[in-house]
Order: C-alpha cells, then sequence, then structure tokens
C-alpha cells in the first residue's frame, strides 16, 4: 500500500476527500444533526450529542489503513459537506458508506466523491470488491452507487439505522475492481 500518512488527500473538480480533524467538529454536527441525513445512515443517531463529532475525529483522523479509510468531503467553494468511508466487510471485501449534508443534496457531489475513492481503493489501496447497501426508501443512494459502477445483488437485508431506531429493508450491491 502507498505511503497515506497525513496529510493524505483525494481531489476531485469540485471535492477534497481528506482525512477528519478535531476542526471539522461544528460543521459535522450540524450537518449530521438532521433527522432526514441520520434515518438513511445505521450509525448515527438522533438527536446527534454535542460531543459525538469529537469523539468520532478522534477515532478516525489517522488515516486509512489496510482495513479501513475514512474521509470528509469538503466543496472547494462551501467547506465540509459530508463524509465517505469504508469499513471491514465478510470475505475481505470492505464496505463503502457516506452521508451528504441536506443542502447539498442532489448536485452530484456524492457521486463524484463515490468515483474517486472507488478509483483509489481499487488502485492505491488495492481492494478487488466493494460492498455497499442503501435503504430501499432511499433511491437517491441506489442512484449515486450505480453511476459508479455498482451492481445490485438481489439480497435485501434488515439493517438498523440508529436515526430511525428501527431496521430497515437494505438493497445490497457489490463493485468490482
Amino acid at each position: 500500500m502507498a505511503n497515506t500518512a497525513p496529510p493524505f488527500r483525494l481531489v476531485t473538480p469540485r471535492l477534497v476527500l481528506r482525512a477528519p480533524r478535531f476542526s471539522d467538529a461544528p460543521a459535522l454536527t450540524r450537518l449530521v444533526d438532521d433527522p432526514g441525513v441520520a434515518r438513511m445512515t445505521t450509525g448515527i443517531p438522533h438527536p446527534y450529542p454535542p460531543d459525538a463529532a469529537c469523539a468520532w475525529v478522534k477515532q478516525k483522523s489517522r488515516g486509512p489503513d489496510e482495513h479501513e479509510a475514512v474521509f470528509v468531503l469538503e466543496a472547494t467553494d462551501e467547506g465540509l459537506v459530508g463524509v465517505l468511508g469504508f469499513e471491514p466487510a465478510p470475505l475481505g471485501a470492505v464496505e463503502i458508506g457516506y452521508w451528504l449534508g441536506r443542502p447539498f443534496w442532489g448536485r452530484g457531489l456524492m457521486t463524484e466523491a463515490v468515483r474517486a475513492a472507488l478509483a483509489w481503493a481499487g488502485g492505491v489501496w488495492g481492494k478487488r470488491w466493494v460492498t455497499a447497501g442503501h435503504f430501499a426508501d432511499n433511491p437517491a443512494s441506489g442512484r449515486v452507487l450505480i453511476k459508479a459502477d455498482f451492481l445490485y445483488t438481489g439480497d435485501v437485508a434488515p439493517r438498523f439505522s440508529m436515526g430511525r431506531g428501527e431496521a430497515a429493508p437494505t438493497r445490497m450491491m457489490v463493485w468490482l475492481a
């Protein structure tokens, strides 16, 4: 694996994907403390606890390793807009997950970020396949994944969402390098 020590960055025409910093905590909290954002994720509670962003940054700011990679997304003219990450999945795969603050929905930013992250994952990071899932009631996330060349597996699995307080049907997908 290539050197991924800070300042690790991926750059796209409109975004910089980089490791989280403590200075991101206020913007993270502001964007993620939205029931519409939290309910489309598995691990974000609503309401979002005030000190949770600092704890998350402390845990995730080390940069990518061989099993996990987490990036905050900065729009060049607008600052922090969301988060994208990979975490270990069964059979040696990694699973991609992401969220985008509501003011930035519908602009293609997450598609741009996912494509850049997958290019890095399949190239520099050496991952041969990546899994993903989106809640069945979030077709916008499914469109992001389709535009990034993910394919539906046919599996629908219940996944618990902290923001909903219950499980929701999740459509599973896969990307092959």
